[in-house]
């Protein structure tokens, strides 16, 4: 039988651990700046924190938490209302990028898992121009 990602980085406490650095890496640089500005806007960093971690856990085949608390695990649902550029998106991917190689975690598992992380950020993206916040372009 095959690994679970969640095994292959080395369990929970690992995917925890991804997901704090993750979210200092956001809250520290300004490739995180709008991360933390759309979830400020929402119900903030610490609840960020718990549910991204509660999320990947199901997502790389561990427990489902955010499925037993919330019912799903539809990423275009719980996204529906947050307005994601192109650049959110990229921006995302490189904090977490940074928090991979950080954490040493390497292998060919990990660059599956990039490429899903990219796949899904970028289906996330999406024109929510009516959420009343006008953004500079590059």
């Amino acid at each position: 039988m095959a690994q679970k990602l969640i095994e292959q980085i080395g369990g929970e406490e690992v995917l925890r651990a991804l997901v704090e650095r993750f979210y200092d890496i956001v809250e520290e640089t300004e490739a995180g700046a709008q991360i933390v500005k759309l979830h400020k806007r929402g119900h903030g960093m610490d609840h960020a924190r718990i549910e991204q971690f509660n999320f990947l856990s199901g997502f790389m085949g561990g427990r489902r938490y955010y499925e037993e608390k919330h019912g799903h695990m539809d990423v275009k649902l719980m996204h529906a209302h947050v307005p994601i550029t192109e650049e959110d998106a990229e921006n995302w991917l490189k904090c977490m990028d940074q928090a991979l190689a950080e954490l040493k975690l390497e292998g060919p598992h990990v660059e599956r898992l990039r490429q899903v992380f990219r796949r899904v950020a970028m289906m996330l993206v999406n024109d929510l121009a009516e959420w009343g916040e006008k953004r500079a372009t590059a």
